[in-house]
């Protein structure tokens, strides 16, 4: 992973010392985003639940970093090499956003501009009123309240 010249013993140990500095980055950064996360049970407030998210968000980014750059050996890679995944994986966020946004947007004006459900909003229910006097029916007694009424 390290590109020192020395004895091979030496690069061994700039090796392991580079892998375990790594694996400690790593494990410290998920015990901060465990720790975040079970902070938010919580939490009742709708900023700081979005504020953990977000932090939570920026951390595993980081993760998602250390991961492509040591494990498969980017951080040592030219420059073009890089760009040839960052900027498609930029893209492919954005294409997810813009997915996402467009979603939303249909599914808050689809109501506005639904025809049947415009007709359905505007239908009238009657409302049957228990307990009223009916021609041709008794006066529901309080003994018969616990019975169905009787269609007509």
């Amino acid at each position: 992973m390290s590109h020192s010249h020395g004895t091979p013993a030496e690069q061994h140990a700039a090796v392991i010392a580079e892998i375990k500095k790594v694996t400690i980055i790593l494990s410290v950064l998920t015990i901060v985003e465990l720790i975040i996360g079970f902070a938010m049970i919580g939490m009742t407030s709708d900023f700081l639940r979005l504020a953990a998210k977000g932090t939570i968000v920026i951390l595993m980014m980081a993760k998602a970093f250390y991961i492509v750059a040591y494990f498969m050996h980017l951080k040592h890679e030219v420059k073009n090499l890089i760009m040839t995944i960052v900027v498609p994986l930029a893209l492919f966020i954005w294409f997810i956003i813009a997915f996402l946004a467009d979603g939303n947007s249909y599914k808050n004006l689809r109501n506005k501009y639904d025809r049947h459900y415009q007709e359905q909003a505007t239908i009238k229910v009657e409302k049957k009123e228990h307990g009223a006097k009916h021609e041709g029916t008794h006066e529901v007694k309080p003994a018969d309240a616990h019975e169905a009424p009787a269609s007509h």
